[in-house]
């Protein structure tokens, strides 16, 4: 159905509109000459903000960090070749993430395509497997067409990011522009017949597992999730950085399938005889490297991709469904749950691995401090990094959309989705927290958060290392350092200096003492934890792995 019919307009006028039609108030990028008039465009809207980063990569974090906080689509812009390259990452991290992302880059004059000019590039070459769709556009009459294509294919069916070409000399045409309605995001839900294969395989359980994934979130599915948990009294895992998907403290919640994970919670899933897997593509990480499943379980696998089933483990029973709608139509089975022994134990294995242990203590007690003083809607986002594996293992998310991480792994990425994060969300706590050696792949958009007055908290644990990657040399190549060692960098001051507020702490007591001060500033700021290098994750230290690597 027609939207709405325009009068003689610009190209970069039109993508505006198609914006606004999609209650887009959000776009994020790093300027670029060849796509001027689109910034000249928001500039005349006033229901749209322009965030300008220093850094494409960091802009294309933040339009990440921001569409996985309100559930819309993310927008970011950049130039030709030498941005869209830099902002790849974020692309990459959509895709992986099933985030919905628009991006709109600015590409060389129509007549010097194909000729080597500055910074050209196949763009949609470049980013085709790493997108669900790309185009370049060179009619200004289908503008609309294509832009509100592009946006309905971002959010619907998995969601994940588009990438529109643009070259220069297009946005400044005139044309007659027509307009569609905005995306109705469908929601597919089980058949009758999905529904009774379900059931049959259910009544047969003794050890039924739900294994929930970023779909439940994308669905808004969380409270469903908790009724139909709790109406058939089974075990809720949550797969890959998804930890908020399900109440952390609730009896049900059995942990959460990442790295590092302890080999007690992993054993759920292997002894489990029944398994819904909702809304998770089931990837290398949530399955321990395509490890815990055996022949002899039942799977069930609703995802509202037809592609995600069987991509790896062939269900038992199939359904394409939105997760939320999937859940309500399972709530009408008649199975009577008689696993009760099954459930008490995997809450019980799951809570004992919360347990103090003497080598985490600075660590965990950081997280505990975390857990005591931040509001309960606070939002937390992580790079990438062994620091994460105390935040995964004791950080309890008791609430849902409280947490934003990148199963992409991307370094990086912490702080601004943080800032993104923030943005949708300006009256909620939002924390980052970083190592080192990620932190400072985008630490330049601390300026950002300081020129917008957006006030994050910056938290970096500083070992002087590339700790993930130390950790597997010193499993594979015990004494041999090589490339993992950095410097020593003073991030409090840096912070300082670029005009947010700077704290540098060695201990838990003077963390809480930094912490306190910081969410009382309401202004940016950045906490630097001095960490022990020997410590170099949750379970081992250096010495304990090369210890084994000897014997």
């Amino acid at each position: 159905m027609v939207h709405k019919e325009s009068p003689m307009m610009t190209s970069a006028r039109a993508i505006i509109e198609c914006m606004k039609i999609e209650a887009i108030e959000k776009v994020f990028c790093v300027p670029g000459e060849s796509y001027l008039p689109v910034m000249d465009a928001i500039l005349n809207e006033h229901s749209m903000k322009l965030v300008s980063a220093r850094h494409e990569g960091g802009a294309s974090f933040m339009a990440e960090g921001y569409a996985k906080a309100t559930g819309k689509p993310g927008v970011v812009m950049a130039t030709r070749g030498v941005g869209g390259s830099n902002l790849a990452i974020g692309v990459h991290t959509a895709y992986q993430d099933s985030t919905p992302l628009v991006v709109f880059l600015g590409q060389v004059h129509s007549s010097f395509r194909g000729r080597e000019g500055f910074q050209e590039i196949d763009l949609a070459h470049f980013f085709s497997s790493i997108t669900k769709w790309t185009v370049e556009i060179d009619n200004p009459v289908r503008i609309p067409e294509l832009v509100q294509r592009a946006f309905r294919i971002a959010q619907t069916g998995r969601p994940g990011p588009v990438v529109i070409s643009l070259p220069e000399d297009l946005l400044t045409k005139e044309a007659t522009m027509e307009f569609q309605n905005p995306t109705v995001r469908p929601c597919p839900a089980p058949s009758g017949k999905e529904i009774k294969l379900v059931e049959a395989y259910m009544q047969k359980a003794e050890r039924p597992l739900i294994i929930a994934g970023g779909g439940v979130k994308i669905a808004g599915a969380e409270d469903t999730l908790v009724q139909f948990a709790e109406k058939y009294d089974m075990p809720v895992m949550a797969a890959f950085r998804r930890q908020d998907v399900f109440p952390n403290n609730h009896r049900l919640y059995a942990g959460h399938l990442g790295l590092g994970t302890g080999k007690s919670i992993v054993q759920t899933v292997k002894e489990a005889d029944f398994i819904l897997s909702v809304g998770t593509r089931l990837s290398e990480i949530t399955t321990q490297d395509y490890t815990i499943f055996n022949k002899g379980q039942t799977l069930i696998h609703m995802d509202i991709n037809v592609e995600t089933l069987g991509k790896v483990y062939a269900p038992d029973v199939g359904i394409v469904a939105d997760a939320k709608e999937g859940l309500k139509a399972l709530l009408t089975l008649s199975a009577v749950p008689n696993w009760k022994n099954w459930t008490t134990k995997r809450r019980e294995i799951y809570q004992s691995s919360l347990s103090l242990s003497v080598h985490n203590n600075s660590n965990q007690r950081i997280i505990a401090l975390l857990q005591e003083h931040l509001p309960n809607d606070s939002i937390l986002t992580n790079d990438a990094g062994n620091f994460a594996g105390w935040l995964h293992k004791y950080y309890q998310f008791n609430y849902k959309k409280t947490y934003i991480g990148p199963t992409s792994g991307a370094m990086g990425y912490g702080l601004p989705a943080a800032l993104g994060a923030k943005l949708a969300h300006p009256k909620r706590t939002v924390v980052s927290l970083s190592g080192d050696g990620g932190f400072l792949m985008t630490m330049q958009e601390l300026e950002t958060a300081v020129r917008y007055n957006i006030p994050v908290i910056s938290i970096v644990f500083n070992n002087c290392m590339y700790g993930t990657i130390r950790m597997h040399q010193e499993m594979r190549y015990p004494f041999k350092t090589i490339g993992t060692d950095l410097g020593k960098v003073p991030f409090a001051d840096m912070a300082v200096q670029l005009g947010a507020m700077g704290f540098y702490v060695k201990n838990p007591d003077e963390f809480e003492q930094a912490l306190l001060g910081a969410l009382e500033c309401q202004e940016p700021a950045l906490i630097e934890i001095e960490s022990d290098a020997e410590q170099i994750s949750v379970s081992s230290t250096i010495q304990q792995i090369r210890q084994r690597a000897a014997d």
